[in-house]
């Protein structure tokens, strides 16, 4: 079977790209690493790219942050626990926009690892059928688990919500 992968690199590569942020929380490393996937892809010629091209990806951007605890881990050893400065300040809005993900993020982290796999595959764009193949689920209980990764998902941002505003 000849697979058109121009038509999957158009169809894919940005939901592709969209799921690897969201696991790595930078645009331009999750564009390397579906680039990665998409080379992969190229040499292992999968019968099912769209899926096959989304484990790979799961697993790079699992390996990536391994990768990176490490070297946190290291450099914290290596400085003496030093952190880094943060860079020049960005305008309000910037700010704001830089708190909200980052309580995103909190919350996803909240999440158990089926919910936020759930929730980030759905959001790349990835269908029912998809995602089953993915996660393992029967095709009839991702609606469910999707629903339920939702409720979690937006209970987890208002704690982290609420705790902003305490903090405050």
């Amino acid at each position: 079977m000849s697979i058109d992968w121009t038509a999957v690199y158009r169809a894919t590569f940005p939901g592709l790209v969209r799921f690897l942020h969201r696991k790595v929380w930078d645009p331009e490393r999750a564009r390397d690493l579906a680039q990665e996937a998409f080379v992969r892809a190229l040499r292992e010629q999968p019968e099912r790219p769209r899926a096959w091209l989304f484990q790979v990806a799961a697993n790079l951007a699992r390996d990536e942050a391994r990768t990176a605890l490490r070297r946190r881990e290291h450099l914290s050893v290596i400085q003496g626990g030093l952190e880094e400065a943060d860079p020049d300040p960005d305008p309000l809005e910037a700010a704001a926009l830089a708190e909200r993900r980052s309580r995103v993020r909190q919350a996803l982290d909240r999440l158990g690892e089926r919910d936020r796999e759930v929730l980030l595959l759905w959001d790349a764009g990835l269908d029912y059928g998809e995602i089953a193949q993915r996660t393992g689920l029967a095709p009839g209980a991702v609606g469910t688990t999707l629903a339920r990764a939702r409720k979690r998902l937006v209970a987890a941002y208002d704690i982290e919500e609420r705790d902003h505003a305490a903090d405050a």
